[in-house]
């Protein structure tokens, strides 16, 4: 059932869109913009496979859906989150370690490297859309996590938002709404709709696409999501220490008083 030939264009797809996405970035140097673009490569190489399928079946179909309403959401948050913002710490310290020639090294160390990631990751949505089986029990299992997760992480979206707009919470601690029972409840959220794209592969048929929802889990977890967020933000932000002592990092949980 896997495709390599179908698997190996989304790669390509995926790269031209990466490099695409550098060569604007150049003259604004900026390379932000590929957070933006990061689950545009979704739903990009989503429709790629649909396209190079043999057949379309109503998960196919499904799972098209949800990926664009999931892609567009995430993406525009982002876009008008960053909006007249200057370029994101994280990578003005990868700009930093990479001068001279930077605007050429972010071709791969950050647009090629993503594009990368995210064509390994998709492997559960190439499953989804190539197995012909019909929809069953574990489909819809796929669908109720689908939907968590995406609650969790529009709503998480939102209240943070609307935290942050408000001049009086100007260096306060978001522990309010979802924020009060898990410090990442968007990664929480992105981690279940991951988990609910690999049951849809499954569903048809694709064991392999356990290696996309491990991945983006483990991405989550220990390199770009928590791990990252937290290095240093205790000593940045003292107040962050004490929500950090009594309210879970990932799954959702009543908050510790003992510990604050």
């Amino acid at each position: 059932m896997f495709d390599l030939t179908i698997y190996g264009t989304g790669l390509a797809v995926a790269l031209g869109l990466g490099i695409i996405a550098w060569l604007f970035s150049i003259p604004r140097r900026d390379v932000s913009i590929v957070d933006s673009l990061w689950s545009i490569f979704f739903l990009v190489l989503t429709l790629t496979y649909v396209q190079l399928a043999p057949a379309a079946v109503e998960r196919s179909y499904l799972v098209v859906f949800i990926v664009t309403v999931w892609a567009v959401r995430l993406s525009l948050y982002i876009s008008m989150r960053n909006w007249g913002q200057p370029e994101d710490r994280r990578y003005q310290a990868i700009r930093a370690d990479n001068e001279p020639g930077f605007w050429f090294k972010s071709l791969y160390v950050v647009f090629g490297l993503q594009a990368v990631l995210a064509w390994i990751i998709s492997l559960p949505l190439l499953g989804a859309v190539l197995g012909d089986a019909p929809l069953g029990w574990l489909d819809y299992l796929a669908l109720t996590l689908w939907l968590i997760g995406f609650g969790f992480e529009a709503i998480g979206d939102q209240q943070l938002a609307r935290f942050k707009a408000d001049p009086a919470n100007q260096g306060q601690v978001m522990d309010k709404g979802l924020w009060r029972y898990t410090r990442h409840p968007n990664y929480f959220g992105e981690a279940c709709l991951w988990w609910g794209y690999t049951l849809f592969a499954i569903a048809a048929g694709a064991w392999w696409g356990l290696l996309g929802g491990a991945l983006m889990t483990f991405l989550l977890l220990r390199v770009s999501g928590v791990a990252l967020l937290e290095k240093d933000i205790g000593e940045r932000r003292p107040a962050y220490r004490d929500y950090i002592a009594r309210t879970n990092a990932f799954f959702p949980g009543p908050p510790s008083r003992s510990r604050s």
